[in-house]
């Protein structure tokens, strides 16, 4: 099994510059405070781009592209990240969503011109399927998070955020299968900064596999589910979780719920609600107890991680 290392992310790096967006940020400019990594504005609504880009340009160089193109399972933008992908390398991509996937993510991966096959209510069933359509059909087997091209390409975050925050100390992600996460805390350890992985208390994959000492499945049940509904976190993952510099914790749905609303009020910003969760960490009133959020120190420099905002926005309330 492969290792994630740093020098995975800096390859990563090099090979989708120019082919995704780099990640701007807003928040404060003093030392201390909070930034806010705004991911969401990347192609496809999502970091997921990164690891799309390079795991499909990797099997460009390496001529193991098949003609019958890539498939992949996802609660959706995994998949949408995978379809945008295939479209620049000019290959067919075959999406596998649970019927529960929000409508929004359904419609745009058929914009990017995907086979859409919509297979159980959640994300295990749909991967079931694409595994068996891999099979049959000789297509390249993609994975919206436990892969080693897909992690180290979401790593590369780290690094662009870094350059545009000098002195950080602590990034604060979501975590759902922990593709993001695991490329995230690689970087982040490598230079000696705090991670913070936050699920929502009924996603709880990652705490899960910490407590275990190995990955174990979970039940999944929460407002983030569709981006955040993993079953089991990768191997990667929880390898990265155990590492120095890590802390896990979990946030309540109706922190989650208010994290979102208040970046639509105070910023305009339209979020899944996978990208409240990590927000919802630091604005947690509770974030002294145990795993309860995250209470930066006064002095602590912080950035948060929006990732995405493939969502409904008619549920966000005018102010």
């Amino acid at each position: 099994m492969h290792t994630l290392v740093y020098d995975d992310i800096t390859t990563a790096a090099d090979r989708v510059v120019g082919h995704v967006r780099p990640v701007a940020l807003a928040g404060p400019t003093e030392r201390g405070g909070v930034h806010l990594a705004l991911e969401l504005m990347q192609h496809t609504g999502s970091f997921k781009a990164r690891g799309a880009q390079n795991f499909l340009l990797a099997h460009r160089e390496a001529g193991t592209l098949p003609d019958a193109g890539v498939t992949i399972a996802s609660g959706g933008n995994a998949g949408l990240a995978c379809a945008w992908a295939a479209a620049r390398q000019g290959v067919p991509a075959t999406v596998f969503l649970p019927t529960t996937a929000p409508r929004v993510k359904v419609a745009r991966l058929r914009q990017y011109g995907a086979d859409v096959r919509l297979v159980g209510t959640e994300y295990a069933e749909a991967l079931a399927a694409c595994e068996e359509f891999a099979r049959t059909t000789g297509a390249l087997a993609s994975h919206a998070y436990d892969h080693p091209l897909i992690a180290a390409g979401a790593g590369t975050l780290l690094d662009e955020i870094r350059r545009q925050v000098p002195g950080l100390d602590t990034v604060v992600v979501a975590v759902g299968g922990g593709g993001l996460f695991a490329g995230v805390a690689t970087a982040a350890g490598h230079h000696g900064i705090r991670t913070v992985a936050v699920e929502p208390e009924n996603c709880r994959a990652l705490d899960a596999a910490v407590q275990a000492g190995r990955p174990v499945d979970v039940t999944v049940d929460s407002v983030a589910a569709d981006s955040l509904g993993a079953r089991r976190a990768s191997a990667t993952a929880v390898r990265a979780a155990q590492r120095d510099g890590v802390r896990s914790v979990l946030v309540p749905d109706a922190a989650i719920i208010r994290a979102r609303q208040a970046l639509w009020d105070d910023r305009r910003l339209a979020v899944e609600h996978a990208a409240a969760t990590a927000l919802a960490a630091v604005a947690h009133p509770d974030a002294d107890a145990l795993d309860a959020g995250y209470r930066p120190a006064p002095d602590e420099t912080v950035c948060v991680i929006l990732c995405g905002a493939n969502t409904d926005p008619t549920d966000l309330v005018a102010p």
